[in-house]
């Protein structure tokens, strides 16, 4: 008996997509991602991006305050337990990720903690592939696997990241620690403007670090970083090493010369890598219609069909312009009423 919606991701599009399909009878399975040491380099861990960051302050409806009390009954305690309290600027990525994924278990949520590694969507019912070596088949699929924000592969990097190295300006800029102090965004193109642009609405100063000569960005930005008196450009020099330590986090950035410069040490408490994002959609195969950057193409407007009927997609895996959590979790509502319309019209 094929399952009538299988979701496929486990960040806050999949988890929404579960908690309104699970409301409505579909009973969905979620394949929430494999713990493994792959997944762990690569960035694609359960619970999606949120997993990795610290505060969450711009998700509705955690005002800032002690949560503790209210965390440690609302999640069952063995998963409570794998997290260390916190409250101090309201909710995190791991427990608000961990809040969804019970409320979605509430409701009936099955869940298995298995990558999808293959689809076949050429025939109906549709066929799943999983990392446990079985074959799942669906009536409709809910693709949620998100983005991954790529980096350069330091082992400072690595050490620093939530302690000063990020990819979200919009997420983590307004932090304290960032408050009034100097900043490094790494990027020559229209999101490395973006975000040093957004920062300087916080730091004190912006230093944006470029490879080249000249910045890849259009010219109306090119433009904007020129004539922001916050932003300093350092061109041909490339990030070597984050520098900081243990109590502070990031205090600066080692930058080596690409050109005649020579190399410069830069004081700094944060580093924002502006350099892409990766969408987890190679298990697809081409399967479904991609966009030249590989994200999922959205086939109608104000709807989450893509290229195959049945199929629906939600979040970042199919935006590659806001990638934030409460988008995310906006689309994975629209999934799931979509994919409940869709089996509701064919009677299944």
């Amino acid at each position: 008996m094929p399952e009538k919606v299988i979701i496929i991701g486990s960040g806050p599009a999949a988890w929404t997509a579960a908690i309104y399909a699970a409301r409505a009878e579909l009973k969905p399975l979620v394949f929430e991602g494999a713990i493994t040491e792959e997944n762990r380099l690569a960035g694609t861990l359960p619970l999606g991006q949120l997993a990795l960051t610290t505060e969450v302050e711009n998700f509705p409806g955690f005002p800032s305050g002690n949560l503790e009390e209210y965390l440690d009954t609302a999640m069952e305690k063995s998963r409570r337990m794998l997290m260390p309290p916190h409250g101090k600027h309201g909710v995190s990525g791991p427990e608000l990720m961990e809040l969804m994924r019970q409320q979605a278990v509430n409701f009936g949520t099955r869940i298995i903690t298995e990558d999808i590694v293959d689809v076949d969507f050429d025939s109906h019912p549709f066929r799943l592939f999983a990392s446990d070596e079985k074959t799942y088949e669906a009536l409709a699929v809910i693709v949620a696997t998100g983005a991954r924000a790529n980096y350069l592969g330091l082992e400072s990097e690595q050490r620093f990241k939530n302690r000063g190295v990020s990819a979200c300006a919009v997420c983590d800029g307004a932090l304290p620690r960032f408050r009034n102090k100097p900043l490094v965004v790494v990027g020559g193109g229209d999101s490395a403007v973006e975000e040093a642009d957004y920062l300087t609405k916080f730091a004190g100063l912006v230093y944006m670090v470029h490879r080249r000569d000249q910045l890849r960005a259009s010219r109306i930005m090119v433009k904007r970083a020129m004539d922001n008196p916050k932003i300093e450009i350092l061109w041909n020099r490339v990030l070597d090493e984050v520098l900081g330590n243990d109590k502070d986090g990031v205090t600066g950035v080692r930058l080596k010369s690409t050109g005649q410069e020579s190399d410069l040490d830069v004081e700094a408490s944060g580093v924002f890598l502006a350099i892409g994002h990766t969408p987890n959609t190679a298990f697809l195969k081409d399967k479904l219609k991609l966009s030249a950057k590989k994200y999922i193409v959205l086939t109608a407007a104000a709807r989450t069909y893509t290229s195959v009927e049945g199929v629906f997609a939600a979040g970042d895996v199919a935006d590659d312009y806001y990638r934030q959590a409460v988008t995310a979790a906006g689309t994975g509502c629209m999934a799931a009423l979509d994919a409940e319309r869709w089996l509701a019209a064919r009677g299944l």
